[in-house]
């Protein structure tokens, strides 16, 4: 091996052990490793910039835009409540709410169908005395699977073509994963209707421990006139920064005070509302003036008024609340909003909330305005928002909705009858989406996740670095000389196993890029049809089951469903290895 090989190899296990670890958000962590690449003169820069140009990255960015287009219109969300409800069992509200949905992933991206989804599940679960986790894992595992039957399906399916592209294939059609992807699709459903269903947790929904755990979550204190900080800021009263209390509202007769701001005026009478370590609020009530209310009849519900509402937020892994605790990051002046409670792993964090450092997944219990979902929908702060009450449906227009699926579906048609490619198709959907105004220039940039796009563009310069210095080269004959005695269907296989083992733990884009070019120096050297390694990678890539990081979807739904990582292993390993099967089968007999 040659210096520059091994520094791109420790450079590469650095890269992987940030990101199993977390230090810091997967794309910042691809990059860092791309600049250094950079700056050591491995990569030139038109080498490391390579992936921002890329067509299968560029795509992505479009494809965002379409689907919060047909996500923003509602219409979709509607008929399958509307299917949903028609329902007579609970097998039967499986299969006609999971087939769809598979079928949908198929076409749209997989992150927002489970983002407009994963709330309309909890409800209709809550509402018919089911507990959630039994549906959303299976919603995440459903859309995984729709999404390896087409080129759009997943990101994952358009990198390794924009790859393929920039090697100088041909890359893939937009029904060419279909042959694998049906028979998974199906095979894969069937598992999880019947023997998935009964190895899943039933877990309670946030929105049921709360109200009916209410006097764990808040206390209240009532201003006596001997309390010596009448008429001073919450501030100087040392209401601020308690040992595990947060204050999240005032009462004040009917008038309601929320978020407490640090500058509002404490006066006699007032009734505080406290959430946090209830447990110390014994230790406040010795303070002169301040009187525990027992007895108190208030609950979360009570918190609902017209001027706030409680709110279920999930963290993402994009997130910027990441990296500093919730008071360092502000998160009360941030979003004018109050968390009440942080659950990980279906549990309550019992700390002091403004210390908690977030981790992506976290479920928060806030009391925000009654703006707070319109307004952070799209941040790439938070996977799903949902109101704990019964929700306001926005302002849809039907018309613009029905022409967003419309243009959606033309497209597909013109890219199946091979008029345009999927990136001219989506840029011309997006130009339409614009000048019909079904969306703003405003609404385009939101929808778009930058962060998805630097950590995939960030990830083809590292391939760049892997395939220049011999390093894909040199592993790809590691693993033929280990594979090569044992036959070609144990060569497939361990290409599907190592990318496999990437996505678990790191990503499914970056398990892709690492392997698409271990995977074509491969077939070079055995001399055989380089696609039927690339689409090995595609479905391997994809096929995220076992853990709840290797895949956005599994995130998702990792705090909704009170889930812990061990559900995963339970449910997802029997599906990952019937996908493996059916994969590296149909690879072996169809390709070679």
């Amino acid at each position: 091996m040659s210096f520059e090989m091994i520094f791109v190899l420790v450079m590469i296990i650095a890269m992987l052990g940030g990101l199993l670890f977390e230090i810091a958000r997967p794309d910042i962590v691809v990059f860092s490793v791309l600049t250094i690449f950079l700056i050591t003169g491995i990569l030139t820069p038109e080498e490391a910039l390579r992936g921002f140009s890329n067509q299968g990255m560029l795509t992505i960015a479009l494809l965002f835009v379409v689907a919060g287009a047909v996500q923003k219109s509602g219409i979709i969300e509607d008929m399958m409540k509307s299917w949903l409800g028609r329902s007579k069992s609970l097998l039967g509200s499986m299969v006609r709410f999971f087939v769809p949905t598979s079928l949908l992933s198929g076409f749209l991206n997989n992150t927002p169908i489970v983002v407009t989804f994963t709330p309309m599940i909890k409800t209709w679960c809550e509402e018919h005395d089911i507990a959630p986790s039994k549906f959303l894992i299976p919603l995440s595992y459903a859309t995984i699977l729709g999404g390896t039957i087409t080129l759009m399906g997943t990101s994952t399916n358009l990198v390794v073509h924009g790859m393929l592209v920039d090697y100088g294939y041909q890359g893939f059609s937009i029904f060419q994963l279909a042959v694998i992807g049906i028979p998974i699709a199906i095979v894969g459903l069937v598992y999880i209707f019947t023997v998935g269903y009964k190895l899943l947790p039933e877990h309670k929904g946030l929105r049921q421990q709360v109200k009916e755990d209410s006097r764990e979550y808040i206390s209240e204190l009532i201003v006596e006139s001997t309390f010596p900080s009448i008429n001073q800021s919450v501030k100087q009263a040392g209401l601020r920064g308690l040992e595990g209390l947060y204050l999240i509202e005032i009462i004040r007769g009917k008038e309601r005070i929320s978020p407490v701001r640090s500058t509002t005026v404490i006066q006699t009478g007032d009734r505080l509302i406290f959430t946090g370590l209830i447990s110390t609020m014994a230790d406040l009530q010795h303070t002169k003036g301040l009187t525990l209310k027992t007895g108190t009849h208030l609950d979360l519900d009570d918190l609902n008024n017209g001027n706030t509402q409680l709110v279920e937020a999930v963290v993402s892994h994009q997130s910027s609340l990441l990296t500093a605790s919730i008071k360092q990051a502000q998160f009360r002046s941030r979003y004018d909003a109050g968390v009440i409670a942080v659950h990980r792993n279906n549990e309550r964090i019992e700390s002091k909330i403004g210390d908690i450092v977030l981790k992506p997944g976290d479920i928060l219990l806030l009391l925000a305005g009654t703006d707070f979902i319109e307004k952070y929908q799209q941040s790439s702060d938070f996977y799903v928002l949902s109101p704990l009450d019964t929700p306001h449906p926005f302002n849809r227009n039907p018309v613009k909705g029905w022409l967003s699926i419309i243009i959606l579906l033309t497209m597909i048609t013109l890219v199946t009858l091979g008029v345009f490619s999927m990136f001219k198709a989506m840029a011309i959907a997006v130009i339409l989406l614009l000048v019909t105004r079904v969306i703003t220039a405003e609404e385009a940039k939101k929808y778009i996740q930058f962060q998805v796009l630097l950590l995939i563009a960030s990830s083809f310069g590292v391939g760049v670095a892997m395939t220049k210095t011999g390093l894909a080269q040199w592993i790809a004959d590691g693993l033929l000389a280990i594979g090569e005695p044992l036959g070609l269907f144990v060569i497939i296989l361990f290409i599907y196993l190592l990318t496999n083992i990437f996505t678990e733990l790191i990503t499914n884009s970056a398990a892709a890029i690492l392997m698409i070019p271990i995977g074509l120096k491969m077939a070079s050297s055995l001399q055989l049809d380089p696609m039927g390694f690339a689409v090995t990678i595609a479905i391997a890539a994809s096929a995220s089951f076992i853990t709840p990081i290797g895949y956005q979807t599994n995130l998702i739904v990792y705090g909704p469903g009170g889930y812990k990582f061990t559900d995963y292993i339970k449910v997802g390993t029997p599906l990952s290895l019937i996908v493996m099967a059916i994969t590296v089968t149909i690879v072996y007999y169809g390709w070679f």
